[in-house]
């Protein structure tokens, strides 16, 4: 009896012993006090530091805007959570990109070879859609500046019912070779198979509005890589 009691203690130490080991793996992408390692591309909204949340704040007239990572990630598991504005589309890019020149992109659908250009100066890539409308797509995967809805969540009602409305939200992205998934407050979202782009930067968005002053919050973001 007392070496199966060692035994059992023995495998909960372990246990909590990984638990630790695995949450030590997660650095995190924001120091809650500075913007540093971040780096504003695309639009003029404004982002700032406020009670260690990088605020996004619209601005009327500017195109959609890119808080994004100095530094490139290919694969990864992310977790951040997110305070929406109940009218502004929002978004967490991954794997995204932007270059000096323009950059053609191919592909095939139903045997059917599509391409498109994306102008110089142009964020684009694969971004894990903030949508506080009633269709409540939130954790689904748009392909920003490129092919348009990947994922969405038509099909997966306990994914559109997982979202918080004025409330704080958690995202987790496992991106993994060609798989991208991503979950909602626990709930699973999109589940992708797509290989267009392997490595990229991380991003907050504050899509294009009509008004000024509208703001999308983000907190306690983290990232562990993987091999």
């Amino acid at each position: 009896m007392m070496r199966l009691t060692c035994l059992v203690l023995g495998v909960l130490v372990f246990g909590a012993s990984s638990a630790v080991v695995a949450a030590d793996d997660f650095k995190p992408l924001f120091d809650g006090e500075t913007l540093d390692g971040w780096v504003q591309k695309g639009g003029e909204a404004e982002y700032r530091v406020e009670d260690e949340q990088i605020v996004g704040t619209s601005k009327k007239g500017t195109p959609n805007s890119f808080l994004t990572t100095a530094k490139d990630y290919d694969n990864f598991e992310l977790i951040l959570e997110f305070l929406p504005d109940e009218t502004l589309n929002s978004g967490v890019q991954i794997r995204s990109n932007m270059y000096d020149e323009p950059k053609t992109y191919t592909w095939t659908v139903d045997g059917k070879e599509k391409s498109t250009t994306v102008k110089a100066g142009r964020v684009h890539g694969y971004q894990v859609e903030i949508d506080p409308s009633a269709r409540a797509w939130t954790g689904g995967i748009y392909d920003e500046g490129r092919r348009g809805w990947l994922n969405n969540l038509a099909n997966n009602e306990a994914a559109r019912k997982a979202f918080k409305p004025g409330e704080w939200n958690e995202f987790r992205v496992v991106a993994n070779g060609d798989s991208i998934k991503t979950f909602l407050n626990g709930v699973p979202a999109a589940d992708l198979k797509d290989d267009m782009t392997g490595e990229g930067f991380i991003a907050l968005q504050v899509h294009s509005f009509k008004e000024d002053g509208h703001e999308i919050r983000w907190r306690n973001i983290r990232i562990r890589e993987l091999p």
